[in-house]
């Protein structure tokens, strides 16, 4: 329509008129612009503002002005009978502006007879309808016991779609002697929540942490999403194997066949994993011992591997050694202390 007009002016009025016809519609609008501001979400049919009112027509006016809007997208609508500005379709600001720190739709108001055109421009702003979340319900460490005090851990960062102080402003931590919370400003000026050991840990002791993580905004009120954060102590080897017994004793005939049991030694490691997992075999053996005696380094049996002669020797001393997975021995000097053969 607008196209149209022009159109008739060049004919009517020559090429010499135009521009300055132009030149003053345009500094109408400029002059004319309209400013509202509405909450977001506002459901279709909620009143924007009186457009009509506020471009000085009376609704006596409309029927011959012929109040118009001229948008890309039709979010708002004019009533022909009031003038009134009102929404066409729920308003969610963070479909239509993201993560923007304003967020505005402006558009042409037309009215004809004589043709004016007003610029409006409708603000949206934020409502604090959206918590802060993560991504994952948990978050899983691993952390050895040998880390050192002051060790930081970086923690997922919960997103918030709201803008403003409706976005994510804190975090906190359960509170837990171990660890404590620390946040730093990553790029974007994303608050980047971190771990931090205070102590060092003793998996012997306590081999797991369950701590909350809370992610809060600065809306009224206050929106908030939580994650659990599970820490895994891994173990250090930090424990050797200790035997059950100092000193072991047996007694064994002389005539019981190879492979008979003479004996069970245990001995246990407080570490975890292969650090805790104990084998066996002899240690300080006189000369042959060996061929009279076996030893299974899994379960720690102690069986006859020969046949027993209770007149050439009726009593042997040995030890024994029990090694854990990551090197440490434990000896039980005198495994078993005495071994006696007896013939009946």
């Amino acid at each position: 329509m607008v196209g149209g007009q022009r159109q008739r002016w060049r004919r009517a009025g020559g090429r010499v008129l135009l521009p300055a016809l132009l030149l003053g519609l345009c500094w109408r609008a400029a002059a004319e612009r309209l400013r509202y501001t509405i909450p977001e979400e506002l459901g279709r049919g909620s009143l924007v503002g009186p457009l009509a009112r506020d471009l000085g027509l009376s609704p006596a006016d409309l029927p011959a002005r012929k109040l118009r809007l001229s948008a890309v997208k039709q979010y708002f609508t004019v009533s022909g009978e009031n003038g009134n500005l009102y929404v066409s379709e729920r308003l969610d600001r963070e479909e239509m502006c993201g993560e923007s720190a304003t967020c505005s739709v402006s558009f042409e108001a037309l009215v004809q007879n004589p043709l004016n055109i007003f610029l409006v421009e409708v603000v949206i702003q934020d409502v604090n309808d959206n918590s802060p979340a993560f991504s994952k319900a948990a978050l899983d460490l691993e952390i050895g016991e040998w880390i050192l005090p002051g060790a930081r851990f970086p923690l997922e960062m919960a997103r918030d779609a709201d803008v403003g102080s409706n976005s994510l402003l804190t975090y906190q931590l359960t509170d837990n002697p171990a660890f404590t919370l620390a946040v730093k400003e990553s790029t974007g000026r994303k608050k980047q929540p971190e771990l931090v050991l205070e102590r060092a840990l003793d998996r012997e002791k306590q081999s797991s942490f369950q701590l909350v993580l809370t992610a809060a905004d600065g809306g009224d009120p206050v929106r908030s999403g939580t994650v659990q954060v599970r820490i895994n102590v891994t173990d250090a080897n930090d424990n050797a194997p200790v035997f059950s017994e100092s000193v072991y004793e047996a007694r064994v005939r002389e005539n019981v066949p190879a492979g008979s049991l003479v004996l069970r030694v245990r001995a246990t490691d407080a570490d975890a994993g292969s650090n805790g997992r104990v084998s066996y075999s002899f240690g300080n053996v006189p000369d042959g011992v060996g061929a009279l005696f076996n030893v299974d380094s899994e379960s720690g049996e102690i069986r006859t591997a020969g046949p027993l002669d209770f007149e050439e020797k009726s009593k042997y001393n040995f030890g024994l050694e029990a090694r854990d997975g990551g090197g440490f021995t434990a000896r039980c000097p005198r495994t078993p202390r005495s071994a006696r053969w007896w013939r009946f």
